[in-house]
């Protein structure tokens, strides 16, 4: 049980790293926007905790449609539930190395 859901997990991550924040080059999972990614097995749903780089955010209605989106790409999965949270802010900290990596080389001050 425990390592379908696992297989599960990378396969809705590998999707989401699909979704770009469209101000910044840099995909929103790295970006470390995804907070939580809770799968229940028995009904084949997922839930997805997430935030912004802020609230003022231009697509903030969009994006989480496109995280749910994207997770539904993911095999096995039937349901998904994004909710979105501001709680804690998103600052720079939750950048992954890669996504530090791919801002410094387009110039963004990391």
């Amino acid at each position: 049980f425990g390592e379908k859901i696992m297989k599960i997990k990378e396969k809705i991550i590998a999707e989401i790293k699909k979704v770009y924040d469209p101000e910044i080059p840099v995909n929103i999972y790295d970006l470390g926007l995804i907070y939580e990614i809770n799968i229940f097995q028995k009904s084949s749903a997922v839930h997805i905790l997430m935030t912004l780089t802020s609230p003022a955010c231009p697509v903030a209605g969009e994006i989480p449609e496109w995280v749910k989106g994207a997770a539904l790409m993911a095999h096995g999965v039937e349901k998904v539930e994004v909710e979105l949270t501001f709680d804690p802010l998103w600052d720079m900290s939750r950048l992954s190395d890669e996504a530090k990596l791919e801002l410094h080389v387009y110039g963004f001050p990391v």
